[in-house]
């Protein structure tokens, strides 16, 4: 399943160029991630408060295509790749919605997250509940 979140771009998001610095990108991804997480009914803090156990980002691997600018539409996906007993990942893309119809692919990437315990930072496995969730 491909989940999908609206962005607009704003002045913030842009460079001295006037298009999306980037980074902003995995930002747009970061934003889409966790909305695709809502839409599971998984709450991060909630999460953590609960299990004591948080995901971060423990890899990237990011191509630009085409850049965006001011005012543009975007489209940010995530669709689970992969899921392993300590780790997920999630192939991310950004689209340019367009008035003709067919999106432009901005940007693509694969993203790893970790679970580690929030008071240590260290590794440890994804709680089966959660990963019950998650596939």
């Amino acid at each position: 399943m491909i989940f999908k979140f609206p962005i607009r771009v704003y002045w913030e998001d842009t460079d001295a160029g006037g298009i999306v610095f980037y980074a902003n990108y995995l930002k747009f991804f970061e934003r889409a991630r966790t909305e695709w997480l809502r839409s599971l009914g998984i709450e991060q803090n909630q999460l953590k408060q609960q299990t004591g156990g948080m995901f971060v980002v423990s890899q990237t691997q990011v191509t630009y295509h085409l850049p965006a600018v001011l005012d543009d539409q975007l489209e940010v996906t995530a669709q689970m790749q992969s899921i392993g007993g300590a780790s997920l990942v999630i192939q991310q893309q950004a689209f340019r919605k367009n008035p003709q119809g067919t999106p432009s692919l901005l940007t693509e990437g694969t993203i790893r997250i970790g679970w580690i315990q929030a008071d240590t930072f260290k590794p440890s496995r994804i709680p089966p509940n959660l990963l019950v969730r998650l596939s």
